[in-house]
């Protein structure tokens, strides 16, 4: 498998360290990286520019992409979709859906497009590039999504309150004040991440269903807990801050082997995210993997029913309509 491998939230944690790794081992792909914020200012983006300078025979560019703004989106998805038949790039060989976000310290935000940022940003914005760029795709492909233990309907060390997929599923975008700004703010990335790891399954039935896209393969990781994410670092209360300093992280080995053997580097789970997005590791598989070993996901992403429901609904929120998606089962 060759051709672009498009990395959102390439100046991340983990992000960084995926493209380090294309970069640096995969340079026979071209690489598109997107990040929030493409201007000089931004030192997690100048980062990644000095990156990609010391691999001066990877092909890679770096874009801006807001996920707060759908319109900001879909314009972006023409451009690159454009660009690829024009010849500019080569077909697309991956999507990799790593941007993310999250706020503990505030009650929901809206964007401007309505919904709630955690959810638009995480998920919805991730369904219209997916959805808008499958046309591009080259026979064989791989869509990467992210997802997280925070997924699982159970009890979480972040929060009291359980991710969930209400009855009418458009409260996950509308969710009232809470005095516990930290277990709601939790369980509003948790309710990203169990959206996330349901689309793909319905996802993976319609590609399968058309002879273009059977070979493009649908996997939605749990990266691990990344004990050095700079996710810490913003948008958390103190406590949680001073926490990952002088706990998780000085300790991430000993928690690693007694506690939590899940919990590592974001630079570990950058290699897995770029392995995936190369087809190397579990080529041609599709589902749901904790790190790099299949496993099972909450029972409720198993749930046909919900599936078609996210699907449905996802597809709204990211107006895509059947004129914006070479993916025409999507609506039958």
């Amino acid at each position: 498998m060759t051709g672009t491998i498009l990395l959102t939230g390439a100046n991340g944690s983990a992000g960084l360290h995926a493209a380090e790794q294309l970069l640096k081992h995969h340079s026979e792909f071209t690489a598109i990286f997107t990040v929030r914020d493409a201007g000089a200012d931004d030192i997690n983006t100048q980062n990644l520019r000095q990156l990609i300078a010391r691999y001066p025979e990877a092909k890679a560019t770096v874009h801006q992409l807001d996920h707060a703004n759908l319109a900001s989106v879909h314009e972006f998805a023409n451009k690159i979709s454009a660009a690829i038949a024009a010849g500019e790039y080569p077909p697309l060989g991956a999507i990799v859906c790593n941007a993310s976000y999250w706020n503990m310290v505030l009650d929901s935000e809206l964007t401007a497009d309505g919904y709630d940022k955690t959810i638009q940003v995480n998920h919805i914005a991730h369904v219209a590039l997916v959805l808008r760029l499958l046309g591009s795709f080259a026979d064989e492909g791989r869509i990467v999504l992210l997802s997280s233990i925070a997924h699982y309907r159970q009890p979480n060390a972040m929060t009291s309150h359980l991710p969930e997929i209400p009855d009418d599923i458009d409260q996950l975008n509308h969710p009232p004040p809470d005095k516990d700004r930290q277990g709601r703010g939790f369980q509003r990335y948790a309710n990203s991440k169990l959206l996330i790891t349901t689309w793909m399954y319905p996802l993976n039935r319609y590609l399968q269903k058309n002879p273009k896209f059977k070979n493009i393969t649908a996997v939605a990781i749990n990266p691990g807990g990344l004990a050095d994410s700079r996710a810490f670092t913003s948008n958390t209360p103190r406590s949680i801050q001073l926490l990952q300093t002088f706990i998780v992280k000085p300790f991430m080995g000993v928690i690693n082997r007694l506690a939590d053997p899940t919990l590592r580097s974001s630079a570990a789970a950058g290699v897995d995210l770029a392995e995936l997005a190369v087809n190397k590791a579990h080529p041609g598989e599709r589902g749901y993997f904790t790190m790099l070993k299949k496993d099972e996901s909450d029972p409720l992403t198993l749930d046909e029913g919900v599936q078609e429901k996210v699907w449905k609904k996802s597809l709204e929120w990211a107006h895509i309509t059947k004129d914006d998606t070479a993916l025409k089962e999507a609506f039958e």
